[in-house]
C-alpha cells in the first residue's frame, strides 16, 4: 500500500498520489471556517482482514459564518507511508452554519499493497470550503486506528463431565497478516479465560494468561456448574478486540 502510480476514477477509489492535496496553500485557512469533528467508520476503528475489501467512511463536521460549501478529498496517512485519498465528499447540512461531509475510500487486501507495518495510528488531513470563500486545510484534523484483523476460539474438554474433575481449555489468538494473505498467532498476548454461568448473561473472569510462541492457548479448571468457557482479548494499538464464542460445557 506504499505509494503508488496509479489513481483509480471510479466513487471511493483508492489513490496514492501526492497530486490528491491541493499545494497552492499551507496547513492553516482563510477566514472563520473551523472542523468540529472527524469520526471514521462510527468509532475510529478499522480492522482489515487478509481476503474482503473493507470500506472506510469518513466524516467531518465544519462551520463558518456563512455556511459550508465543499470539501476536497480527504488524505488518509498512515505508519510506514501509509496512504489513501477518499472520493469527493458529500456536504449535508446540519444547521445554518455547519455541514457534515462525508467520502469513502475502498481498502482491498487483496490488491492494495498492505505491509504489516502500516498499522497503528492514521490521521485525516481535510480541506473544507465555506460559501464566502473562506476555507480551512488541517492535517491530521482526526485520527483513527488502522488494525490488523483478530481471531480468537475456545474449546473446553471434556464434555460433558463430572463435577470436580478437570476441564482443559484450549484457544488460539491469530492476527492478519497483510504480507503473506493468511492468518498467523499472535503471540506473548495477555489473553484472560472467562467463564459464564448457564442461564446468566454475564461473563467473570477466571485467570489472565499468555499466548505461547504460536499464539496458542491452554489451562486448566475445575468443573463446578453448567455454563460457558471463552477467552476475551483486549486489543492492541495495530489489532482489535476480540471475544471466542463461548463453549458450553454440561457439569454432571
Amino acid at each position: 500500500m506504499r505509494i503508488r502510480a496509479t489513481v483509480a476514477a471510479v466513487s471511493g477509489a483508492l489513490a496514492l498520489s501526492a497530486l490528491a492535496v491541493p499545494s497552492a496553500h499551507a496547513d492553516g485557512g482563510y477566514g472563520d471556517t473551523t472542523i468540529t469533528k472527524v469520526v471514521v467508520d462510527g468509532d475510529n476503528k478499522v480492522s482489515v482482514g487478509t481476503s474482503h475489501p473493507k470500506t472506510i467512511k469518513v466524516s467531518v463536521t465544519a462551520k463558518d459564518n456563512s455556511g459550508i460549501k465543499g470539501a476536497e478529498e480527504f488524505t488518509l496517512k498512515g505508519p510506514d507511508h501509509g496512504y489513501f485519498v477518499t472520493g469527493k465528499p458529500s456536504c449535508t447540512k446540519v444547521g445554518s452554519t455547519t455541514s457534515t461531509c462525508t467520502a469513502s475510500v475502498l481498502v482491498d487486501p487483496k490488491v492494495d499493497y498492505l505491509y504489516n507495518t502500516n498499522a497503528g495510528t492514521w490521521y485525516v488531513d481535510a480541506w473544507i470550503d465555506a460559501n464566502d470563500d473562506d476555507f480551512v486545510w488541517e492535517s491530521k484534523a482526526g485520527s483513527f486506528k488502522f488494525q490488523r484483523a483478530s481471531k480468537l476460539t475456545a474449546n473446553a474438554s471434556p464434555e460433558p463431565v463430572k463435577k470436580g474433575r478437570t476441564i482443559t481449555v484450549t484457544g488460539k489468538l491469530s492476527r492478519a497478516n497483510w504480507e503473506t494473505g493468511k492468518y498467523a498467532g499472535y503471540t506473548n498476548q495477555p489473553v484472560k479465560l472467562q467463564f459464564r454461568k448457564k442461564g446468566s448473561s454475564t461473563y467473570t473472569t477466571v485467570r489472565t494468561l499468555k499466548t505461547n510462541s504460536t499464539g496458542s492457548l491452554s489451562t486448566t479448571v475445575k468443573a463446578s456448574t453448567d455454563g460457558y468457557f471463552r477467552y476475551s482479548f483486549a486489543g492492541t494499538s495495530t489489532t482489535p478486540a476480540v471475544n471466542a464464542a463461548g463453549d458450553f460445557v454440561d457439569v454432571k
